[in-house]
């Protein structure tokens, strides 16, 4: 069997850009969720390595709890958020970003 090297790296292409749109959509669901730019840039991008591509759509939801308005969420506040989201994984992987990222 050949393997197309040209396809396997158009495909490996494709898989490593669409990191930058989520990984944007995460970061400005956390700010509108109330976590201050910096530390927001910081943990997308610490969680998109760790987290499938549907977790992270969940993560960009958390922007919709505050309508908008953003204020300075709490630690607790935003993983009071996350662990309602019923992943273990996230909740680990978004406190140790939070952690790390806060430092």
């Amino acid at each position: 069997m050949k393997i197309n090297h040209l396809a396997i790296c158009g495909g490996l292409a494709i898989t490593l850009s669409a990191c930058g749109p989520i990984e944007g959509k995460v970061r400005n669901g956390l700010m509108n969720a109330g976590v201050h730019k910096t530390v927001a840039t910081c943990m997308a991008e610490k969680m998109v390595d760790k987290l499938s591509v549907f977790q992270l759509n969940r993560m960009a939801s958390l922007g919709k709890l505050q309508g908008g308005a953003a204020k300075n969420m709490a630690k607790d506040e935003l993983l009071h958020h996350v662990r309602a989201l019923k992943d273990p994984e996230i909740l680990t992987v978004t406190s140790a970003a939070w952690l790390k990222c806060t430092i």
